[in-house]
């Protein structure tokens, strides 16, 4: 048998709206009354519906959070943060996966709208006219992982990655090499493909090395293919290269696969460092040498920046978190 609300109360010999305020922990209640209710939960083996609970206390205790490719390795890592946060805090995670495609980011963004979210996290991708307009009319709190916006007033947590990209490039010259290459993402992108162009740039002015045009190759995306395709063209336009920065771990290992396909050593002949420091990097073969993002801790933090936002209503301050690079075997030190 299915018991309800209405039985724990007569049970308990309380009101339906007791035994609300004891589920939705709202006080209001002696300490003897709440121990009789739970006593009846417990006898009776209630089990409170989640929906009907969200239509008493205004919230379905779900968040959700948009990735634009949750299959990913860099995706994976911020969810683990961000669902060890929400179950902490009693709460469910609705995962969107949009495939980068602004058709279907604002399908779900629907959707959780039905479903009725008390927050959203949104995830690396640009902050559209439509996108907001469709946020600021759900009345929810937002935070922005890995992205930011410079036209709306929206809480984020990243890297910068200007700086880390700089910190990247600077690394391969400490160790030596003045002749590198850049393989990029989408110069388009002016969340992660421009910053990270600018601070290879900023590396090489500041030590006084020659900036080419012809050293960066411009990828449509940060994927394992851009990178494997990427590394013949640049070794065509820069031959004579010694090092290379990849804008993400993914783009590194797939040049680091076009070396091999190539009889290119990595990194007796030619060092590579990447972006991210995804699980994947330590695997590679050579171990790739890599500028880390917190991931896994930016996806707590954010999360805990929702939470903030839903349960006291006051603002959070956005976040840059630091980054370092991780030392392993695909960068050889010069002479």
């Amino acid at each position: 048998m299915s018991y309800t609300i209405k039985d724990v109360a007569k049970n308990a010999n309380v009101s339906i709206a007791t035994v609300s305020r004891v589920l939705n922990g709202q006080g209001g209640y002696s300490k003897a009354t709440e121990e009789k209710v739970l006593l009846s939960i417990k006898v009776l083996g209630y089990q409170p519906n989640a929906f009907a609970r969200g239509l008493i206390s205004n919230k379905s205790n779900t968040v959700g959070i948009i990735f634009p490719e949750v299959s990913s390795q860099f995706s994976s890592k911020i969810l683990r943060g961000v669902e060890e946060a929400a179950h902490r805090l009693n709460s469910s995670v609705i995962v969107c996966n949009t495939a980068s495609h602004g058709q279907r980011t604002m399908k779900y963004l629907q959707l959780l709208t039905e479903k009725r979210v008390d927050g959203i996290l949104f995830v690396s991708e640009l902050i559209t006219e439509e996108y907001y307009k469709k946020l600021e009319s759900m009345e929810i709190p937002v935070v922005l992982i890995s992205t930011e916006s410079y036209q709306y007033s929206l809480p984020y947590i990243k890297v910068d990655d200007k700086h880390a990209a700089f910190t990247a490039t600077d690394y391969l010259i400490k160790m030596g090499h003045s002749k590198i290459g850049m393989i990029s993402g989408n110069r388009d992108d002016i969340i992660a493909g421009q910053p990270r162009i600018d601070g290879y740039k900023q590396a090489l002015a500041q030590r006084g090395l020659d900036i080419n045009s012809e050293h960066i190759i411009h990828s449509q995306g940060f994927s394992f293919k851009d990178g494997f395709i990427g590394l013949p063209k640049l070794l065509e336009q820069f031959p004579d290269l010694t090092a290379v920065f990849a804008a993400s771990d993914s783009l590194a290992l797939g040049a680091i696969s076009s070396a091999y396909k190539l009889g290119i050593k990595i990194p007796d002949q030619l060092s590579i460092i990447g972006y991210d420091n995804l699980p994947i990097a330590e695997m590679a073969i050579p171990p790739l040498t890599t500028v880390a993002q917190p991931l896994e801790e930016m996806g707590l933090i954010a999360a805990d920046m929702l939470f903030t936002m839903m349960n006291q209503g006051r603002k959070v301050e956005s976040r840059i978190m630091s980054h370092t690079v991780i030392e392993r075997e695909s960068v050889k030190k010069l002479n």
